[in-house]
């Protein structure tokens, strides 16, 4: 997979999804010590994050999103056996109820 700089919310859950059904981990890293509501999130702490199988995709988020973004290349040298994703629009643009639904569940 071709790892973009930004994700959507709905990349980030479709992505999530894929990448798990072939064994990736997808995290999503808080980095203004404010977790989202209803989502599983850890928060940044570069000595555990380490710690993680190598191919984890870590997708970080602030506020706006325009932080992360903008500190991308930083995330990408600290963790170079990781992909390093920012979550377009942060916390912000979180929608706490959104969700994918299989084709199954319609």
């Amino acid at each position: 997979m071709n790892y973009p700089n930004e994700w959507t919310q709905k990349e980030f859950l479709e992505n999530k999804k894929q990448l798990q059904k072939e064994g990736v981990d997808v995290v999503l890293v808080d980095t203004i010590l404010s977790p989202i509501e209803k989502a599983d999130t850890i928060t940044y702490n570069p000595y555990e994050m380490k710690n993680y199988a190598d191919g984890t995709v870590f997708v970080f988020y602030c506020d706006t999103g325009k932080a992360t973004l903008n500190r991308l290349k930083e995330y990408r040298e600290k963790f170079p056996q990781h992909h390093c994703v920012s979550l377009k629009g942060g916390r912000g643009y979180w929608r706490k109820n959104m969700m994918l639904l299989d084709e199954n569940d319609k």
